[in-house]
């Protein structure tokens, strides 16, 4: 049940293709092996109002929180939060590279006791979908 969101700046949309991150960042997230595709969701939501440091208009900003069940092991969290967040730098390489733009990454783990899923996700996907 992990959960991608990215939350950006509005300005953003100028510089980033920001669909293409979101399946980018599905990719690595089930490249990871620890994150299964059938209950993956990525989303991305622009902020139009913010401030970033010193309040120039010309920063931006991208931030992504994974939250996903409680049950692995730390080694593995690690392993896919450097995994996913090396796919975010390869992505925004070039922004990072010509403008002023802030990158962050945060993993969260969600008490499973407190988290009821339900899904029929599972029989629309290929039978070889992880």
């Amino acid at each position: 049940m992990p959960h991608l969101q990215i939350d950006y700046s509005a300005n953003l949309e100028e510089r980033l293709d920001i669909a293409g991150l979101c399946r980018a960042l599905r990719d690595a997230a089930v490249g990871t092996g620890v994150l299964p595709l059938a209950g993956l969701r990525v989303r991305a939501t622009a902020a139009s109002h913010y401030v970033i440091a010193d309040g120039k208009p010309d920063h931006a900003f991208l931030d992504i929180s994974l939250r996903l069940r409680g049950g692995r092991s730390d080694a593995d969290k690690a392993a896919a939060t450097a995994s996913i967040f090396a796919a975010a730098e390869a992505y925004c390489a070039e922004v990072l590279a010509t403008s002023s733009f802030m990158l962050s990454f945060e993993m969260r783990d969600i008490d499973p006791a407190l988290s009821p899923k339900t899904s029929s996700i599972r029989r629309y996907l290929p039978e070889e979908a992880p």
